[in-house]
C-alpha cells in the first residue's frame, strides 16, 4: 500500500502542475489584455479555447487512457503543458497566445483523468473517494500558486521570465512519471492491447454513456465545478478589481479563499462519501441550493459587497470543487474497471462544457453592457439553474435504474429507498 501512495502521489504532483498553468490567468489576466491589446470578450477566449479543448479532450483521454495505460499519458501530459507555457511566455501577438492556451488545454486534459486511473486500480473501491478528494486537494495547492505568488512574480520578474521557467520546471518533471508510476500494482499483468477499431471505440464511448450513473456524474459535475473555475481561471480578479473596486492585491488575496475552502473541504467529503455513499446526492443538493442563495445576495447587493460577506461566500462557493467529486465516484460505481477511464473522461467534460459556455457568456455580456458584472454574472446563475435541473432528472433515472436492478436480485453500489415521488424506469 506504501508504494501505491508514492505512485499517486508523483502522479497528483503532475495534476498540481495542470492546475496551476490553468488557473494562471485567474491573476495574470489583466496583464494579459496589455500584453495583447484585446478587450473583454477577446480575453475570455482564452478560457474558452483552453477548456474548451480540454472538454472536447476527455472522451479521447479516457480512451487512452484506459488502452496505453496512465504513465504514459502522463509524461505526454507534461511534454504538452510545458510546451504551451513556453510558448506563452514568448508570445506577443494575440494568435500566438490562443495557441499557447489551446496547447495547455491538450496537456490539461490528459491529467486528471489518468490521475484517477491510476487510482482505481491501485485503490480499493472505498479508498477511491478519499483519494479522489485527495487528488483535488493537491491541485488547489497549484491553484495557490497561481493566486498571490505568481501576482508577485508577474509584478516583479514578469510575464516572459515567470511562464517560462514554469514551462521549463514542467517538461522536467516528465522524467520522474517515467521512473516512478506504474500502470498496475505489482503481480498484476496489463491485458494485451489490441488494435483500436473506430467502431468498438464507439461501441465503448456508448456503453459508457447508455449508464445512468454516468449521465448523473455528468450533471453533478456540470453543475458544482464551473462557477469557481469561472471565477478563479479568469473572471474572478476583474470582477473583484473593475467590478467592486477592489485593489488587485486584495482581488488576488480573495481568489485565495477559493483554494483554502476546496482544498479543507475535499478531504472531508470524501471520507463522508467513501463512509456514507448514501448521502452523495444530499450533500449535492445542499451545496447547489446554498449557491444558488448565495449568487441572489451577491448579485442584488447594493454598491461594493463587503469582504465580510465576500470571504464566506466565496468559501462555500468554493466546495463546488469537491462536491464535483462525486461525479468521479458516481462513474467508478456504475461502471466496470476496463471502462473507468473513459466514464471518468465523459463525466469530467461536464463541468467543462459548463466552464466554457459561462466565461464566455460572462464576457459577451460584459462587452454589450459596457463592463456591468452585476448582469453579466447572470449568466452563472443561469448555467447553475440548468444543470440542477438536468441532474435532478438524471437523479430519478438512475434510482429507477437501481430499483430495477434489486428486484432482480443484482449487486448494486447503493441502497436506495422508494420514496413516494419515484417513478418507474423512464425512457433515456
Amino acid at each position: 500500500m506504501r508504494r501505491a501512495w508514492l505512485i499517486w502521489m508523483t502522479a497528483a504532483a503532475v495534476y498540481l502542475l495542470a492546475v496551476f498553468h490553468r488557473t494562471s490567468f485567474g491573476v495574470a489576466g489583466l496583464q494579459a489584455a496589455e500584453r495583447f491589446g484585446v478587450g473583454a470578450a477577446a480575453l475570455g477566449m482564452f478560457t474558452v479555447l483552453q477548456v474548451g479543448v480540454y472538454a472536447a479532450m476527455q472522451i479521447p483521454t479516457g480512451v487512452l487512457v484506459d488502452r496505453y495505460g496512465p504513465r504514459k499519458i502522463l509524461t505526454a501530459a507534461l511534454l504538452t503543458l510545458g510546451l504551451g507555457q513556453i510558448l506563452l511566455a514568448l508570445a506577443h501577438s494575440y494568435a500566438l497566445g490562443l495557441v499557447a492556451r489551446g496547447v495547455l488545454g491538450v496537456g490539461d486534459a490528459l491529467t486528471f483523468v489518468s490521475v484517477l486511473r491510476l487510482a482505481a486500480a491501485h485503490f480499493p473501491g472505498r479508498q477511491y473517494a478519499i483519494v479522489t478528494a485527495l487528488t483535488a486537494a493537491i491541485g488547489y495547492i497549484g491553484n495557490l500558486a497561481a493566486t498571490v505568488p505568481l501576482s508577485l512574480l508577474l509584478d516583479g520578474p514578469g510575464w516572459t521570465p515567470t511562464f517560462l521557467i514554469a514551462g521549463i520546471v514542467t517538461v522536467v518533471y516528465s522524467s520522474v512519471v517515467v521512473l516512478r508510476v506504474k500502470d498496475l500494482p505489482d503481480g498484476v499483468t496489463a491485458p494485451k492491447i489490441e488494435p483500436v477499431r473506430p467502431r468498438e471505440l464507439g461501441r465503448q464511448v456508448r456503453s459508457v454513456w447508455r449508464e445512468p450513473g454516468t449521465r448523473l456524474g455528468f450533471w453533478v459535475h456540470f453543475s458544482t465545478m464551473f462557477a469557481p473555475n469561472v471565477l478563479t481561471m479568469l473572471w474572478g480578479v476583474p470582477f473583484l478589481v473593475q467590478g467592486q473596486g477592489f485593489p488587485k492585491s486584495t482581488a488576488s488575496t480573495l481568489l485565495t479563499v477559493f483554494v483554502f475552502g476546496s482544498m479543507a473541504g475535499g478531504p472531508l467529503t470524501g471520507a463522508i462519501i467513501g463512509k456514507h455513499p448514501s448521502l452523495r446526492m444530499p450533500l449535492v443538493g445542499g451545496y447547489l441550493a446554498t449557491a444558488t442563495a448565495i449568487w441572489a445576495v451577491l448579485l442584488s447587493w447594493p454598491g461594493q459587497v463587503p469582504l465580510a460577506l465576500l470571504v464566506p461566500a466565496f468559501a462555500i462557493l468554493a466546495l463546488g470543487g469537491p462536491a464535483s467529486m462525486i461525479g468521479f465516484a458516481l462513474a467508478r460505481d456504475y461502471n466496470p474497471l476496463h471502462r473507468v477511464g473513459t466514464a471518468t473522461g465523459v463525466v469530467n467534460v461536464g463541468g467543462f462544457v459548463a466552464t466554457t459556455i459561462a466565461a464566455l457568456g460572462v464576457g459577451v455580456l460584459l462587452e454589450l453592457t459596457g463592463g456591468n458584472f452585476r448582469v453579466a454574472l447572470l449568466v452563472l446563475v443561469a448555467v447553475l439553474a440548468f444543470g440542477s435541473f438536468r441532474m435532478i432528472v438524471w437523479w430519478r433515472r438512475t434510482r429507477a435504474h437501481l430499483f430495477a436492478a434489486q428486484a432482480r436480485g443484482e449487486e448494486i453500489p447503493v441502497r436506495v429507498t422508494r420514496r413516494r415521488w419515484d417513478s418507474e424506469p423512464l425512457a433515456a
